[in-house]
C-alpha cells in the first residue's frame, strides 16, 4: 500500500511519517513546502509539494500513483483567515479541489482533515450526523473544502474532523496550546486564558494513529477523533501547571468577547 502526506512537515504531518515509515507493508511518500524538517530521512520519499499548484500537485500525484492521500495541510491561523481570505481560500479550498481531481484520476482513497470549528458551539459535543453551521472564514473554508471531497465523485473519501492537537515535533513553523503555555509558566510570564470555551484537546500521536486506521481500512465517511475530554481552555492551563509542579498564580481567568478578535470562535465543542 503507497501512502502520500501532504503538510509532513507540520505537527500531525510528522507524527504520521514516524508511525508510517517503519510499516515494511507501506511505501510512504511526504510532502510539503520547501526542505523536509524531519531529521530521520529513512523508510520513506520526501518531495516539496505546493498544494495551491495544481499542475505540482497534478504531476506529483500521477508520478507516485498513491493508494491512499492523508491531506494535513491547511492555513488553520483562525484569525489571520479573516484578514487574508484569498489565501484562505486557495489553501484550504482551491487545492483540496486539486488534490481531489487527481486522486479521482488515479483512484485513490483521499483523507482531508478538519475541524470542530465547523460548528457553532451552541450544542456541543457533537456526533458526525450533526450539522455545520460555521463562525469564521477558516471554518466555512474548512466545511467548504468538505462538501468538495464529498461531492468530487470519489469512490473512497474519509473527512476527519478533530479538536486542538497538541504534541511535539522538529522546527514547528506554528507552536500549539501545550508548549505556548508549558513556555510562559515555566518562565512565570503572565497568562491570560479564557474560561468560556471548551474544547478536547487531542494528542497529534493519537489522531495519526486514527488516521492511518482509517487508511488502512479503507474507511469511508465523516469521523470525529479528538481526545476523551473536554475543558476549558483555562482548565487545560490549570492541568499543565499541575502536571509538572509549576506555579498557576500568574495566570488570569479572562472572557472570549474581552480579548476582541476578529474571528468568533464556538464557545463548546467537543465530540460523542
Amino acid at each position: 500500500m503507497k501512502i502520500l502526506i501532504t503538510g509532513s512537515n507540520g505537527l500531525l504531518g510528522q507524527k504520521l511519517v514516524h508511525l508510517l515509515r517503519k510499516e515494511e507493508s507501506i511505501d510512504l511518500v511526504a510532502t510539503s513546502q520547501g526542505e523536509n524538517r524531519i531529521s530521520e530521512q529513512r523508510g520513506y520519499i520526501y518531495e516539496s509539494l505546493d498544494i495551491s499548484n495544481f499542475e505540482e500537485v497534478n504531476t506529483l500525484l500521477l508520478k507516485h500513483k498513491p493508494d491512499t492521500v492523508i491531506n494535513t495541510a491547511a492555513m488553520t491561523q483562525v484569525d489571520l483567515c479573516e484578514d487574508l481570505p484569498e489565501k484562505c481560500r486557495l489553501l484550504n479550498v482551491a487545492a483540496v479541489g486539486y488534490l481531489t481531481a487527481t486522486c479521482k484520476e488515479i483512484n485513490a482513497h483521499f483523507i482531508q482533515l478538519s475541524t470542530d470549528f465547523v460548528f457553532d458551539g451552541k450544542e456541543g459535543p457533537y456526533r458526525e450526523e450533526d450539522t455545520p453551521n460555521p463562525l469564521s472564514y477558516y471554518a466555512v473554508s474548512k466545511y467548504d473544502s468538505e462538501k468538495l471531497v464529498q461531492n468530487a465523485g470519489l469512490n473512497k473519501w474519509s473527512i476527519v474532523r478533530t479538536i486542538i492537537i497538541y504534541g511535539v515535533a522538529e522546527k514547528m513553523s506554528r507552536s500549539n496550546i501545550v508548549l505556548w503555555a508549558m513556555d510562559a509558566l515555566q518562565k512565570q510570564e503572565a497568562l491570560k486564558i479564557v474560561d468560556d470555551q471548551f474544547r478536547a484537546p487531542t494528542l497529534a500521536e493519537d489522531l495519526a494513529d486514527g488516521c492511518i486506521e482509517i487508511a488502512k481500512k479503507g474507511a469511508n465517511g465523516i469521523f470525529h477523533l479528538s481526545g476523551p475530554e473536554s475543558m476549558s481552555i483555562l482548565e487545560c492551563v490549570h492541568r499543565i501547571a499541575l502536571n509538572f509542579n509549576w506555579s498557576a498564580d500568574t495566570v488570569e481567568a479572562i472572557s472570549t468577547e474581552s480579548l476582541n478578535k476578529k474571528a468568533k470562535r464556538p464557545p463548546r465543542t467537543g465530540f460523542i
